[in-house]
Parts: C-alpha cells; sequence; structure tokens
C-alpha cells in the first residue's frame, strides 16, 4: 500500500508538472484515474455515480491548482484518502437533497371531491429534482460534443423536435447543469418525455465516449 501511495504522489507532481490542460497533463490525470478507481469507496445507491463523477471533476481541477477547492497537499494523506473523503461528503449531500425532496415533494393522488368531481393533481414527476450527468473528464467532453465531428448527436433527437438534440442536452446537462423543469419549459415538452430520451439516447453515446477515452 505504501509503494502504491508513493507511485501515485510520484504521478502527480508529473502531471503538475505539465501546463494546465496539456495532453501530457491530461494522460497522467487519467493513469491516476485509472489506478485509484477500484480502491474508492462504495455503496450501492442511486446517486453514487453522480457523486464519483463530481469527485473526479473536483480531482481534475484541484489536484494541481486548487480551482475550485482545497489544493491536494500530500503530507495531510495519499490520493485515495482525499478522494474519499470528498466522495462522502458528496454522497452525503446527495442523501440529504434526496431526503429533502422526498418531504417536499409527496406525490398528490388523484381522489374525487364531494361533488363527485375528480380534484386537479399534480405530477410528482415535474418536482424531481435534476441530476448532475458530468463525465470524469468534464472539458474533453463539452469539447466531443460542441466538435460533434460525425453529426450523430445533432441526428439523434426527440421525434418531431430536431432542436432537443443529444447534442443540446449533454451540454446543457454539464454542470452547472440545467434542471429538467427549466428545459421542460424551454422546449415545451414534459420532464418524462425529456429525461426518458436521455436516459435512452444520449446517456449510451456518452458513456461510449468516456469508454473511449478510458474514463470509465
Amino acid at each position: 500500500m505504501i509503494e502504491f501511495d508513493e507511485q501515485l504522489r510520484c504521478l502527480v507532481a508529473q502531471a503538475c508538472g505539465n501546463p494546465l490542460g496539456s495532453p501530457q497533463r491530461q494522460k497522467l490525470l487519467t493513469q491516476i484515474i485509472r489506478l485509484t478507481a477500484s480502491r474508492l469507496w462504495r455503496e450501492n445507491t442511486p446517486y453514487y455515480q453522480d457523486a464519483l463523477q463530481q469527485t473526479w471533476l473536483y480531482f481534475c481541477r484541484n489536484v494541481c491548482e486548487g480551482l475550485t477547492g482545497q489544493i491536494y497537499d500530500p503530507t495531510y494523506g495519499s490520493v485515495v484518502t482525499w478522494l474519499n473523503a470528498y466522495l462522502k461528503r458528496r454522497l452525503q449531500d446527495f442523501y440529504l437533497n434526496q431526503h429533502r425532496e422526498q418531504i417536499r415533494t409527496v406525490p398528490l393522488r388523484l381522489h374525487q371531491s364531494k361533488s363527485g368531481e375528480n380534484s386537479e393533481t399534480i405530477d410528482p414527476v415535474d418536482n424531481l429534482p435534476a441530476t448532475p450527468q458530468a463525465p470524469p473528464i468534464l472539458e474533453n467532453l463539452e469539447i466531443w460534443a460542441k466538435t460533434d465531428s460525425d453529426g450523430e448527436l445533432r441526428r439523434t433527437h426527440i421525434k418531431g423536435h430536431p432542436e432537443v438534440n443529444c447534442q443540446v442536452l449533454i451540454l446543457k446537462r454539464l454542470p452547472p447543469e440545467v434542471s429538467w423543469r427549466e428545459l421542460a419549459e424551454e422546449f415545451n415538452l414534459s420532464i418524462p418525455t425529456l429525461s426518458s430520451f436521455y436516459q435512452r439516447q444520449c446517456l449510451p453515446r456518452l458513456r461510449k465516449f468516456a469508454e473511449l477515452e478510458g474514463l470509465l
């Protein structure tokens, strides 16, 4: 374990010795992600992958410069310890947010009033919080989505709505993501329609890109 930690420290030093955004640094950061991925805290919760992706993003932005948080200090512990501490905090945030949402958005069931008429009902899906879908290396993903070299992301759209395609949705769901409620209002479509399309059509393409980049 000591040898592994030392190996990570050396890789971090090498990565930070290269300019921000350079291919050399990106390659070394990806190597560190691969080495540490199997050693991070794991739990079977629906928001674990979201918290993990935020952790990788935090790692890339703060391991050298401290762009969005406290810069990594090897004297306080290993890379794995540092990442696990952040990951557990994010998991706690997701848990608390989910708990608050469950309390705030109790499903209202359709029921009949005394007159026999159906009273208005609210679809609880409309109140679901937006969940981040950012991949580990956000910068690469944004370039890939914007470039869309073969046009596949633009071609893949909701039937009858060419303006609502995978390129648009993936870019809008990058942190700081636009909520499903806002997207539904912008495109005049229901939240389930947008979310279902994103899950079925956009996420598989996003995962394929991440796998080709060696991020998954």
